[in-house]
């Protein structure tokens, strides 16, 4: 299960991801933020309660990067370790914006 928590303003759109982000899920989210980054000019995905990422989720995460590399910026929040430990493995952590 998956909970997406948006919070808009000035051209900038955060995102809170909580809980797995997975095969099952990670459609929802593509959606979400299809419907969503229309003006947007920073985009901050915030990982504080993600549990899990698949490779699913992957995919959605540089989806949107690929957009916003045009509009704008993207950066990720929060990351806690099990989630780093897939940046770094994928080789995702030299391609994403993790502050």
């Amino acid at each position: 299960m998956l909970k997406i928590k948006k919070e808009t303003g000035n051209g900038s759109l955060t995102v809170q991801l909580e809980g797995r982000l997975d095969t099952t899920t990670a459609p929802e989210l593509e959606a979400s933020l299809r419907e969503s980054l229309t003006g947007v000019t920073e985009l901050t995905l915030d990982m504080a309660a993600l549990e899990y990422i698949s490779s699913a989720g992957l995919r959605v995460l540089l989806s949107a990067q690929k957009i916003m590399n045009k509009q704008g910026e993207m950066k990720i929040i929060n990351v806690g370790e099990v989630i780093n430990e897939i940046f770094e493995v994928t080789g995702f952590s030299d391609i994403l914006n993790i502050e």
